[in-house]
């Protein structure tokens, strides 16, 4: 009995002193998208072994194609399709599952010699692909790019079509405490838009307190969209039934990442009760105080200069700051002050500093300067007026390599300051029609250009959920960082696609850059994603070519516009097409391309403007298409060019 009650009293001695944190797996948050980044290893690198060597788990997958059947998803993850249909109730493990409509996998968990609860599964490269993407596209970020590179020998640059990656699908096993308190089972998910602690917990039947504990947070943290989340259950999870694109919401303003955990939202809420009263009052103070101001701030310019020009604040700082957010007379009110939670908002005298009060030195191009903060270089873009609550939302939760990246910003006296990460090469619309002959883009460098504005497309028509169209895609909104890889900009006019693919809609206000625009759109305000497709396949051709989208001739007095997106039928029509193509191209590329593939992409560009949108492909399509023209552009040599033989172009 002494024995027993000795056992018992270090039992419960050890529950007492056992901090559930401890115990349970730390929340990734968003480390998962530094690749190069390895400080984070026991994070980013899986689930920590801290449980049963093996048990039963389950994992997320929305459906999309061609991932949209059981036979295909378990494929993909190595799991059972038999399974797959069976707790989704599937008809059959062929039958086709609605675009983005949330998938359960049951999944046999294990523990890896590294230390790390995972499910193996492996994926053979077809084409131009990174860690990043196939973890974070392919698979839905149920794995990391940090996990595949330890435990893959291939380099990032030796991955090519053909070879075989393992894939450690991150998992975990309940531990001791969990299953002490009822949790048989853990399920990785990924958080979608709009959700919350909360909403994931009832979602499962789990609980709040749960989902918290298992992933070390607290109820003031943030969660961030397109992240995994373990959630405890108790039983094993049954068909979840979601809409098959998560409606944006109605009369309500927009939830976006990162997510409030459940806590957070009543402190914000007082926080910006707080600002509207300080603005309605600086408003009234300012009425009788604007003479005062005017001239103390001719008198004594000197003042506005900061000895730390790197200080930034937040929504929440309690000291006076240097800029002001008059949210009373924004048109959008709610949506900016969602849209603004998560991001970085800096003093306007900052960025005053950082551009050099916004010389001419510094200008970018427009009314975009080059800044630095905190030793780093950024691009700061002045807005008058409102700022778009829309574009900001949007910005703040894309998660790609390919699409620029917004870190904060600054509201003062109606002006609108974006802070975006720099790109140093400036846009493809100023390497392409610059009269600086000496610089060039190759044709390697073009083609990877093209494939990575497509990949941002791709993820923006279907991996963002709702899906965007950006609708207004240019040579000049597409930036090129150090490493001359593409980033799509200018989100400004972006519309949200309800219904996916098939989604048809209208609009009496027509805006962007003639050249760019779509048959449809210009005649009828017809809204598609083929609107993007054709605007892509305009730059591709801009990319070939190194024309202008629209030209003026002048023939016997008299003016004719020349479209870039017309001239490409006449080229590859009737005979003569392997010299009409010739004389198509970029001068200054120099015959230093292959002709096949140069044939290929104008191909794939001329089906993308075509005027019928029924006729042209889907991006997903064309990225296939452009990734077998980069893979083949990798191994071309001008030693082995068939630019010079022989044989015609055709189909």
């Amino acid at each position: 009995m002494a024995s027993l009650s000795i056992s018992t009293l270090f039992l419960l001695l050890l529950f007492a002193t056992s901090s559930p944190a401890e115990a349970q797996q730390p929340y990734v948050n968003n480390r998962q998208l530094d690749c190069e980044n390895r400080a984070f290893d026991n994070i980013t690198n899986g689930n920590t072994c801290n449980g049963p060597t093996s048990c039963r788990s389950y994992l997320t997958f929305w459906s999309h194609p061609p991932y949209n059947t059981a036979n295909s998803i378990a494929g993909l993850l190595n799991v059972s399709a038999a399974e797959i249909q069976s707790i989704n109730n599937l008809t059959t493990v062929t039958a086709t599952i609605t675009p983005r409509q949330l998938v359960i996998i049951p999944a046999n968990c294990s523990c890896s010699g590294a230390g790390f609860y995972q499910h193996n599964a492996t994926y053979r490269i077809s084409r131009h692909e990174t860690y990043f993407s196939v973890a974070n596209d392919t698979y839905q970020a149920l794995s990391t790019c940090q996990a595949m590179i330890s435990q893959n020998s291939y380099g990032e640059k030796n991955l090519v079509p053909g070879s075989d990656l393992l894939v450690p699908l991150r998992c975990a096993c309940p531990t001791v405490n969990q299953t002490a308190a009822g949790f048989n089972y853990l399920l990785t998910y990924l958080v979608s838009q709009g959700d919350s602690v909360s909403t994931i917990a009832d979602m499962f039947r789990s609980t709040t307190d749960a989902v918290l504990d298992g992933n070390e947070l607290k109820s003031s943290d943030l969660i961030y969209f397109f992240t995994p989340l373990s959630v405890p259950l108790r039983t094993e999870p049954t068909r979840i039934v979601t809409s098959p694109s998560p409606p944006p919401p109605v009369a309500t303003p927009p939830q976006s990442p990162p997510v409030e955990p459940p806590g957070s939202s009543s402190s914000h809420k007082w926080v910006f009760v707080g600002i509207g009263i300080g603005a309605g009052l600086l408003l009234l103070i300012s009425l009788f105080a604007l003479f005062f101001f005017f001239y103390k701030r001719r008198s004594k310019p000197e003042q506005n200069k900061l000895t730390d020009s790197s200080t930034k604040h937040s929504v929440l700082t309690t000291t006076p700051p240097q800029w002001s957010i008059d949210l009373s007379k924004s048109s959008d009110t709610f949506g900016l002050k969602s849209a603004i939670e998560s991001l970085t908002i800096y003093r306007f005298h900052d960025l005053q500093s950082a551009t050099s009060n916004f010389s001419e030195e510094n200008k970018i191009k427009g009314s975009v300067y080059r800044a630095t903060i905190n030793g780093d270089d950024a691009a700061v873009k002045v807005i008058k007026g409102d700022v778009s609550s829309s574009e900001i939302s949007l910005l703040k939760k894309l998660n790609h390599s390919n699409i620029i990246r917004l870190s904060g910003f600054c509201i003062r006296e109606g002006t609108s300051y974006l802070v975006y990460e720099y790109s140093e090469n400036g846009s493809i619309g100023d390497w392409l029609h610059s009269s600086d002959k000496k610089r060039t883009l190759t044709w390697k460098q073009r083609v990877e250009i093209a494939r990575d504005i497509a990949e941002a497309l791709d993820y923006l028509h279907n991996y963002v959920t709702p899906p965007h169209i950006h609708k207004n895609l240019e040579s000049t909104n597409i930036l090129l960082d150090s490493n001359f890889r593409a980033k799509i900009s200018n989100f400004g006019v972006a519309r949200i696609l309800d219904d996916g693919d098939l989604d048809l809609q209208l609009t009496r206000h027509v805006e962007g850059t003639q050249g760019y625009l779509a048959p449809e759109y210009v005649e009828n305000g017809v809204i598609t994603p083929k609107l993007d497709v054709f605007a892509f396949g305009v730059v591709v051709l801009e990319l070939l070519s190194g024309k202008e989208v629209v030209t003026i001739q002048k023939e016997k007095g008299e003016e004719e516009v020349e479209m870039l997106c017309k001239e490409i039928k006449n080229v590859l029509g009737g005979e003569n097409v392997r010299e009409k193509l010739k004389a198509f191209m970029d001068p200054s590329l120099e015959n230093e391309y292959p002709l096949e593939l140069a044939y290929t992409m104008a191909q794939l560009a001329k089906s993308c403007v075509a005027p019928d949108l029924n006729s042209r492909p889907s991006i997903a399509q064309v990225l296939t298409k452009l990734l077998m023209i980069v893979s083949s552009s990798m191994d071309w040599e001008p030693s082995h060019d068939l630019l010079h033989d022989s044989g015609s172009l055709g189909d």
